[in-house]
C-alpha cells in the first residue's frame, strides 16, 4: 500500500497498540484518537483516564501527536437511548453494534476521519475487492473475528476503514507486542460494552430504568419457580443469573406487559431452540449479492457473537423483510438482536437484519 495519512483509533489495548506499530513499519504517517465517552457524573468513563495514559506512552514510543476526543453527548443521546428503549420494549440490544455505526464510524468519521487517507482500528476484520466492489471480510482468527459487530456499517465507512491486524491470529499480536516492549503487551482484552468500561451492564440498567419484581414460570406447567428483579435484566437464551436450582434452566419468553419471565429446563430442551429467524431492516454493506434472487440463497450466518457459522437459506418477503430458515436448530432467538449474513464460504460478511418476534 503507497504510503498514506492515516486516523489511527486507539483504546488503550493490546490490539490497537499493534495496528499501530505496523503501520509505522509500512512508513505511514498516523496521528492516534482517543474517543472519549462519559457524562459529567463520569458514569461509562471509570477507566478512561488509565487508558489516555496507556494511550499517551504509545504516541511518545512511536513520537506520533494524540488527540483525545470527545462524542459523549451523541454516544448517550444515540447508543445508549437505543439501547434502553430497545431493553425496556423487552428485546434484546446490540450497542456494540450501534457504536461502531453512529460513534466510531458516523460521528468520529464526520468530525475528523474525514481528514485522512484513512481510518484504522484494531477490529478482528479483514476486507477483500471483488470487480472493484469492497466488501468486509472475517479475520484469520476465528474466535476473535468481529465482523458481527461491523455488519451495520455503510458501504462509505466501510471504504474509508482499514483493519491493520485482521489478517493475524491473536497469539501473534501478543508476540508483537511483546517483542516491541508495549507496556500493554499482557493487557487483558476488554469484555464490556462499548465504552462503558468496567461498570456492570445489570447496575447500568438498573440506574436507568430501576427494578419491578415478577414472577419466573416454567413454561410448560405454569408453575411459579422464583421472582426477577425486571424482565429488562434477561434475555432469550440466557441460562446464568436466574437464580433457580435443579437446572440448567433457560430463558425462552418473556411477556412484557405482566413483567414475566418464562423458563425451561434442562440443556436439550426443545423450547430453547428454533429454525426460523425472521428478520425486519435488512442492511447490505456492499450491495445485496442476491438483487432479483426469487427464492431461497444459501448462506452462513450468525445470530449472537461466536466463532461458529450457521447454515441456512435465506428469502426474501418484501421490503426489508427476509427469513432465514437454518440447517440446524439454533439456540436462543432473541428478538431485537442482529442475525449476520456471511456467503457459504464465511468469508464475506454482506450485512445484517434485526430478528423480530414473528412467526413464519
Amino acid at each position: 500500500m503507497e504510503k498514506k495519512n492515516i486516523a489511527v483509533l486507539i483504546s488503550g489495548g493490546v490490539d490497537s497498540a499493534v495496528v499501530v506499530h505496523r503501520l509505522m513499519e509500512e512508513g505511514h504517517q498516523l496521528t492516534l484518537f482517543y474517543i472519549r465517552i462519559g457524562m459529567d457524573n463520569g458514569e461509562g468513563d471509570c477507566s478512561a483516564e488509565e487508558d489516555i495514559e496507556m494511550c499517551r506512552f504509545i504516541a511518545r514510543k512511536y513520537g506520533l501527536p494524540l488527540e483525545v476526543v470527545s462524542l459523549h453527548e451523541e454516544y448517550w443521546e444515540n447508543v445508549m437511548e437505543y439501547a434502553l428503549r430497545t431493553v425496556k420494549a423487552g428485546l434484546t440490544p446490540h450497542p456494540d453494534m450501534m457504536c461502531n455505526k453512529m460513534i466510531k464510524f458516523g460521528y468520529f468519521e464526520q468530525r475528523w476521519g474525514k481528514d485522512f487517507d484513512l481510518t484504522a482500528t484494531g477490529h478482528y476484520a479483514t476486507t477483500d475487492f471483488i470487480n472493484g466492489t469492497k466488501y468486509l471480510a472475517t479475520a484469520v482468527d476465528a474466535v476473535k473475528d468481529q465482523t458481527d459487530f461491523l455488519a451495520q456499517i455503510s458501504y462509505d465507512q466501510l471504504r474509508h476503514i482499514i483493519f491493520p491486524i485482521g489478517n493475524l491470529p491473536k497469539s501473534e499480536v501478543r508476540r508483537i507486542a511483546v517483542d516491541v516492549k508495549m507496556p500493554n503487551a499482557y493487557r487483558k482484552d476488554s469484555q464490556g460494552i462499548c465504552f462503558l468500561g468496567k461498570i456492570n451492564y445489570n447496575d447500568f440498567i438498573r440506574r436507568h430504568l430501576g427494578e419491578k419484581r415478577g414472577s419466573i414460570i416454567e413454561i410448560e406447567t405454569g408453575r411459579k419457580l422464583g421472582e426477577h428483579r425486571g424482565y429488562w435484566f434477561h434475555t432469550i437464551g440466557q441460562r446464568k443469573g436466574l437464580g433457580l436450582s435443579g437446572g440448567p434452566w433457560y430463558v425462552v419468553k418473556k411477556n412484557v406487559r405482566d413483567n414475566v419471565v418464562y423458563v425451561s429446563n434442562g440443556y436439550d430442551n426443545e423450547k430453547q431452540y428454533g429454525r426460523t429467524l425472521h428478520l425486519d431492516e435488512m442492511h447490505f454493506i456492499s450491495g445485496n449479492p442476491w438483487e432479483g434472487a426469487t427464492g431461497p440463497v444459501d448462506i452462513t450466518f450468525k445470530n449472537r457473537h461466536m466463532p461458529e457459522f450457521l447454515r441456512g437459506k435465506l428469502t426474501h418477503l418484501g421490503g426489508m423483510e427476509y427469513v432465514i430458515e437454518s440447517e440446524q436448530k439454533v439456540q436462543g432467538i432473541a428478538p431485537g438482536q442482529f442475525a449476520v449474513i456471511y456467503d457459504t464460504a464465511s468469508h464475506l460478511c454482506y450485512g445484517s437484519g434485526v430478528i423480530t418476534g414473528q412467526k413464519v
